[in-house]
């Protein structure tokens, strides 16, 4: 490994990021100029490119043979995105919870999420395990399109039109020029994707750690950046329904059409390991059923569960690390987690969810009483 390769691998992340960027604002300014309503445009054209690299990365790694980079990528993106990304976002301002992603999204994610277990279970995501996944993406995007125009709710569109419902002219060269856009992010991605799983394979053997520890830190963390972007940016500004709407949206994204189109492509199905089937997936699958309670009490994600969600995953990050390095506190740092800090989750979730179950009651009653 030599200097060339950290250059490639930080050159891939910011083509990847500026290619993700073009490929959004070129597309989404298309869609408006085509009269798609803002909050189709917020949902879909936005949540699913900044998906744009995962798709690139996992795509290009089934490609050149390297399924477990894929895979990886997948797992380790949703499991950065909904405890590093909603954290740090949650920390910058308490995050507003949509009704709709507790009644469903939420859920999706869980039931995806498990499916991921379920088709991986024989050891390998085949290519029919593949198109199921990607036509099951299909339908979700229709179904989000249909319940777009039926949302009734003013501060939702509103939201979602002050950040994507700009004035765009409609002209020939307009048009010339937002599919220019579209074309130039769609070559960054390709080249960027590129780099990255070439640098990640050469830092990968040089520190004796398998593909798949690479795909779930160094190449998730990286082509999650325009999640983080959208998100952090997006709660800054005060738009926390965007927020916390992409985190899930991207997740979803992820596992039906990233998933299912990279098992789908690749000439062998994806392999999974036994590693990802024992610990990293189930991670996944408990991160998704963590937000459910979280999101509930309230409807808003409060700096304190940022801040759960932010000490979760840097306990990942570091169980991976003595894991993959088989460092001998490895065991007391697995019974302190097993033990004592998810028992403690465990019990205060519980607690704030019963207590949300009052608030509501209480609620409920005093209507009745009027």
């Amino acid at each position: 490994m030599n200097f060339l390769t950290f250059v490639l691998l930080v050159a891939g992340l910011a083509l990847l990021v500026v290619g993700a960027e073009l490929l959004v604002k070129g597309s989404s300014r298309l869609a408006a100029m085509v009269g798609i309503s803002p909050l189709v445009i917020g949902l879909t054209i936005v949540a699913y490119g900044t998906s744009s690299p995962e798709m690139a990365v996992s795509i290009i790694s089934s490609l050149n043979g390297k399924a477990d980079i894929a895979l990886g990528n997948v797992v380790g993106s949703n499991i950065f995105n909904a405890l590093f990304i909603l954290g740090i976002s949650a920390l910058i301002a308490p995050l507003t919870v949509a009704l709709q992603l507790v009644r469903l999204d939420v859920p999706i994610m869980i039931g995806v999420s498990t499916l991921t277990l379920i088709f991986g279970a024989d050891g390998k995501i085949s290519r029919v395990d593949g198109i199921i996944l990607f036509i099951g993406g299909v339908l979700y995007t229709i179904f989000l399109i249909y319940q777009s125009r039926k949302e009734r709710d003013r501060e939702v569109q509103e939201e979602f039109a002050q950040e994507y419902g700009q004035s765009i002219r409609s002209s020939v060269k307009a048009g010339l020029v937002n599919l220019a856009l579209i074309a130039i992010g769609l070559g960054l991605l390709v080249l960027g994707s590129n780099w990255l799983v070439e640098s990640a394979i050469t830092i990968a053997k040089v520190l004796n750690v398998s593909n798949l520890i690479i795909g779930l830190t160094i190449v998730a963390a990286g082509t999650s950046l325009p999640e983080l972007a959208t998100s952090a940016i997006a709660s800054f500004r005060g738009e926390r329904d965007i927020a916390v709407g992409n985190v899930v949206g991207s997740n979803i994204f992820n596992i039906l059409a990233v998933l299912g189109l990279s098992a789908t492509v690749s000439s062998d199905g994806i392999n999974v390991s036994n590693a990802a089937l024992r610990f990293d997936i189930p991670v996944m699958i408990a991160v998704a059923i963590v937000c459910l309670p979280i999101f509930f009490t309230g409807y808003r994600i409060g700096r304190r569960e940022g801040l759960l969600l932010l000490g979760y995953y840097i306990a990942y990050a570091v169980y991976l690390f003595l894991n993959q390095t088989r460092n001998e506190s490895l065991p007391i740092f697995s019974k302190a987690l097993v033990f004592v800090v998810i028992p403690l989750t465990i019990l205060s979730l519980a607690f704030s969810t019963s207590q949300a179950l009052h608030r509501q009651r209480e609620r409920k009653s005093k209507r009745g009483g009027t």
